[in-house]
């Protein structure tokens, strides 16, 4: 985003914890794309190794990041107070507030009450998904609070935000008035996920995510496993890390031919794979937490490069993937039906050049980052002006009441 006119936008408040995780490449990315308001980031500490963002428009309460910076941020997490955090951010004059995730934004809540600006909450994934059953025993404390305080989290926020109809579906499901709900997509930026026709397409299966329950890597390992015993030159590459890396590892030993492990990788060699590779292999399904996709930005991101998708028929995926156009889609834990599909792409080439043109195509219309952030600003123009309505009616009754009352005397 060009610093360009900065002053002169409306200035709108990114909340998240932390700030910012280095898997919330999505937030910064709809953050900077944003044209018309200026985005500052707020949060109560900074995440160790997160995402680099522009320092001159971070705000958060106690500067570093580690142990000690979210200690520090207990009592505002605790009680919701933070006078001398709010009158840094009163000096801004700040027009809204922009949470991520419902348990953080819950704690933002009270920051949007002090500064006397409209609130919207986008919901992503696990905040609309996981069961009550286990957020009740979650280790997060946070969690379970935000299921016992989820009607104060709705009636303290101007407008709820799902990035996917099936997240509007489980706000639904857990209470939630579907009438202050709207979907709503973040988009890609088509400019930089852009392939290089230059570049050759290898034999590789490319997998990028955290390695944990719900994006379903065993699954694919399993796959590749089948097929790999007809098509020996072919290699599963998995990017990202998490809980189950180890376990991950030891069957893909015991199993497979070919892959590799790489680790978390930052988002532009993210992209050299995704340019390298043939086909983008991300099995995600629901866990049994509950904890499901909302709507899994990576495989927007792929099929921007070019790469045909071959997953799950997972509820988030499906609004992610046109089945039979743009990718396949097997029945959700059947590691079968994904050998089936991948070998499938992998020994038809003029099929997998024309699902890769389908794929930029598709998410060229459907989810392009400009204009969907487009869309984005004419929600926040819309609260905005609900808001100032809002204000302009409670200040004209409270005239006539001074009015009527000054009659009586």
């Amino acid at each position: 985003m060009s610093d360009r006119n900065l002053s002169s936008k409306p200035i709108v408040l990114i909340y998240t914890e932390p700030l910012l995780a280095r898997s919330m490449t999505f937030i910064r990315t709809q953050a900077e794309a944003l044209t018309s308001f200026c985005p500052y980031y707020i949060s109560p500490y900074l995440e160790s190794n997160g995402l680099p963002l522009p320092a001159d428009r971070v705000l958060v309460m106690r500067r570093g990041a580690g142990p000690w910076a979210r200690a520090s941020a207990i009592p505002f997490k605790l009680s919701g107070r933070a006078p001398l955090y709010v009158r840094k951010l009163r000096s801004l004059r700040p027009a809204l507030l922009h949470a991520h995730f419902g348990p953080t934004a819950l704690r933002a809540l009270p920051l949007a009450r002090a500064l006397n600006i409209p609130m919207i909450v986008t919901f992503q994934g696990y905040d609309a998904t996981v069961y009550d059953e286990y957020a009740r025993v979650s280790k997060h404390y946070s969690h379970r609070l935000y299921i016992r305080r989820r009607k104060v989290l709705e009636s303290g926020s101007a407008l709820l935000i799902a990035v996917s109809n099936f997240i509007r579906s489980e706000l639904i499901r857990q209470g939630f008035s579907p009438e202050k709900i709207l979907t709503h997509y973040v988009g890609v930026d088509t400019e930089l996920f852009c392939p290089d026709p230059a570049i050759p397409r290898g034999p590789i299966v490319l997998f990028t995510g955290r390695l944990a329950e719900k994006k379903g890597c065993e699954y694919l390992i399993r796959a590749m496993a089948k097929v790999q015993l007809a098509l020996s030159e072919n290699e599963l590459v998995i990017i990202g890390d998490g809980p189950l890396r180890g376990d991950l590892e030891r069957l893909a030993a015991g199993c497979l031919r070919r892959y590799r492990f790489l680790g978390f990788q930052p988002p532009e060699v993210v992209k050299q794979w995704m340019n390298k590779a043939r086909i983008f292999g991300a099995p995600s399904l629901r866990a049994r937490s509950g904890d499901a996709e909302g709507y899994p930005n990576a495989f927007a991101e792929a099929q921007s490069m070019g790469l045909p998708v071959v997953s799950f028929n997972a509820d988030g995926v499906r609004e992610a993937v046109s089945h039979g156009n743009t990718g396949f889609l097997a029945p959700e834990r059947d590691s079968d039906g994904l050998a089936h599909y991948l070998q499938l792409l992998l020994t038809n080439p003029e099929l997998c050049s024309r699902m890769s043109a389908a794929a930029r195509q598709y998410v060229c219309l459907d989810f392009n980052l400009a204009k969907q952030t487009s869309v984005l600003e004419d929600i926040y123009r819309r609260v905005l002006q609900k808001n100032t309505q809002s204000y302009s009616a409670i200040h004209t009754e409270q005239e006539e009441r001074e009015r009527v009352g000054s009659l009586d005397l």
